[in-house]
């Protein structure tokens, strides 16, 4: 599977889902965890002897099953115990994830060169200009995004500015790239055509007895065991989605189906292995970018008032629209190889730095560092202790290390279940630790906080 595959999934997926969810606020896309997932198995299977993309045909087999178990039995009514505490651990590690790729994959640019035997004397050149287009393109959309909320220019042409961000960043870098002649890059490697990312090792179907060679009947039945893996990764990550995306403060007039767009999530994302694509879900960050781009703030009407949320322009044609133009990159491959990879490090950079912005757990490890004396005025400063609320930080990032840790070793597979046992620590360890009024201060559920939503 390659970049190909993913624009295909997501296009497919995304306009459909647009068309029939209850909630077409959210954007699919693929996510770090399911990446984890899809690494763990992948070299599960190539120890094992297992073809892969015919195990997760079977998964996808497994999926549909569990998932309409869950939707029969009506089992999304589990996300009312999904609390902040464990939502904000997930939020967390998203960015993290996001963050730490970004650099790795750039230190990794450095070492692909000499497999692809390209002149030395160009190497450090090379890194030195792949880092400039990351920091380039991240500097730059932060500063956009930031120019939204100044004093220069108008109201409407700051916010058309601060909207188009990202793409402004992208085309001034890849034009700085292509404008330096004497370095090589590494581009995005696109196909042409409408073709497989390797053609030599297969075809669009996969098929679920296996291509090369037989796949076992006993994996068959085992491979129930990983689809319940996957399926807990997108429940989690979709609920949590939708419950960001459906806060009141937000004033959604819609509401959300939980059971409707779980049901098309999974249901469609299990067909994908039949063609070799790969699985999706809500994707958090750029759902919550949807939303906030829909969102109409209030002007302030006296001085030192902050703006509030009006409404959203609650419809189903923007969500369409972008997976339509994913889906159009498909004849833009000329244009496409263009792209430097380090210019999309710096918009994963922009991604992952930008979601932290106000998540409390973030929030609150700042405050870690900060002197009690210029402590902000929130609900979890005031009504707790600055060691206990410093000791309920602490617990989560533990929380943190340790899910880094199982998705770092060969013990990833277990990475949805180790995430899931985040909800009986907060439900019955931690009242024995702290006291009520506590937990329901510091595990408030402020994901975004007011000045965050004008940021954005």
């Amino acid at each position: 599977m390659g970049v190909k595959e993913l624009i295909i999934s997501t296009s497919a997926i995304g306009v459909l889902f647009s068309l029939l969810a209850a909630q077409p606020l959210l954007i699919i896309g693929f996510s770090g965890p399911l990446l984890v997932f899809e690494e763990a198995f992948y070299k599960f299977c190539q120890s094992q002897g297992f073809e892969y993309l015919t195990g997760r045909v079977w998964i996808g087999f497994w999926l549909i099953i569990i998932v309409f178990i869950i939707v029969a039995a009506e089992g999304s009514f589990m996300v009312r115990y999904i609390s902040a505490f464990t939502q904000e651990i997930f939020a967390f590690l998203i960015s993290l994830i996001f963050i730490y790729e970004t650099f790795y994959k750039l230190f990794q640019v450095k070492f692909l060169l000499f497999q692809r035997n390209i002149n030395l004397s160009q190497v450090p050149n090379t890194a030195l200009l792949s880092l400039v287009l990351m920091l380039g393109t991240f500097f730059i959309a932060f500063f956009l995004r930031k120019f939204r909320n100044s004093r220069f220019l108008g109201g409407k042409a700051r916010r058309i500015i601060g909207d188009f961000g990202i793409p402004i960043s992208l085309l001034v870098t890849v034009f700085v790239d292509y404008s330096i002649t004497d370095t090589y890059t590494q581009k995005l490697n696109v196909p042409t055509g409408f073709s497989v990312t390797s053609p030599s090792k297969r075809d669009w179907f996969i098929h679920p007895m296996g291509n090369r060679q037989p796949f076992p009947i006993w994996m068959m039945f085992a491979s129930a065991i990983p689809a319940l893996l996957v399926f807990i990764l997108i429940f989690i990550e979709t609920q949590i989605t939708t419950l960001i995306v459906s806060k009141k403060e937000r004033k959604l007039v819609k509401g959300s189906g939980f059971h409707l767009d779980l049901l098309l999530i999974v249901t469609l994302g299990a067909i994908c292995p039949l063609f070799g694509l790969p699985w999706l879900t809500a994707a958090t960050v750029r759902s919550v970018t949807h939303v906030n781009a829909l969102t109409v703030m209030s002007k302030a009407t006296a001085p030192g008032e902050k703006p509030k949320i009006r409404e959203v322009k609650e419809q189903r044609v923007t969500g369409m629209m972008v997976s339509v133009l994913v889906g159009c990159s498909m004849v833009m491959t000329d244009v496409l190889q263009l792209i430097p990879l380090a210019v999309l490090f710096g918009i994963f950079l922009y991604m992952g730095i930008t979601s932290l912005s106000g998540i409390q757990l973030y929030e609150r490890l700042l405050l870690m560092f900060t002197p009690s004396k210029h402590h902000p005025d929130h609900i979890y400063v005031t009504k707790v202790k600055t060691w206990r609320m410093n000791l309920f930080t602490c617990i989560q990032l533990f929380c943190i290390v340790i899910l880094w840790i199982v998705k770092s070793t060969v013990a990833s597979l277990a990475f949805p279940f180790i995430l899931l046992m985040t909800v009986p620590l907060r439900r019955f360890i931690l009242p024995r630790i702290f006291e009520d009024r506590e937990l329901k201060a510091v595990c408030f559920f402020q994901f975004f906080s007011a000045k965050s939503l004008e940021n954005l």
